[in-house]
């Protein structure tokens, strides 16, 4: 009767090592998740092309007809997704002097009004203008299309499209 009574009940041993299997199977799918966000943030970084020179940003904002600003406080602008510097927009390229915070897929738009949040980006999404892909974080340069004419809007918008997370936005006129 008491082999009855212990084959019945609990088996200690088993519980242990299923709770040491689920603890095992939880650690290593966090350890998974984390490498994972960490390799999406920093994997563009790593295989970023040069970016241009100071020089090379200057020369093209001095042929610019307007300029705006990056900064960090934007509405939808967080620790992970800013960007600050002076922006230039000529009929040529679009330059930017400073940083952005580094990520997969950014997209450069030019926009009929100011963006500050994800929700005014989706609403004028529409009404932009796609110039480019960025791909450098401190400072970049952006042929513009010769079909796009950036006195017909007055906003620099920086999207990451694979996220639908907005970046960052400068009002240049």
């Amino acid at each position: 009767m008491t082999l009855r009574r212990l084959r019945k009940g609990p088996r200690p041993h088993t519980d242990q090592a299923r709770m040491k299997t689920l603890v095992l199977l939880m650690s290593h799918a966090l350890t998974l998740g984390i490498g994972f966000a960490l390799g999406v943030y920093f994997l563009p970084v790593l295989i970023a092309p040069p970016a241009p020179t100071a020089a090379e940003v200057l020369a093209q904002a001095s042929e610019a007809s307007y300029q705006g600003q990056f900064r960090r406080n934007l509405k939808d602008s967080d620790t992970l997704h800013w960007g600050e510097g002076t922006v230039s927009v000529s009929a040529r390229s679009i330059a930017l002097a400073g940083e952005l915070a580094p990520g997969p897929d950014y997209k450069l738009y030019l926009s009929p009004e100011f963006v500050e949040t994800e929700a005014d980006f989706h609403r004028l999404k529409p009404t932009m203008v796609r110039v480019g892909d960025v791909k450098t974080f401190k400072n970049f340069l952006i042929p513009l299309p010769t079909s796009v004419d950036p006195s017909r809007y007055n906003t620099v918008v920086v999207w990451c499209e694979t996220f639908a997370q907005f970046i960052t936005a400068a009002q240049y006129k």
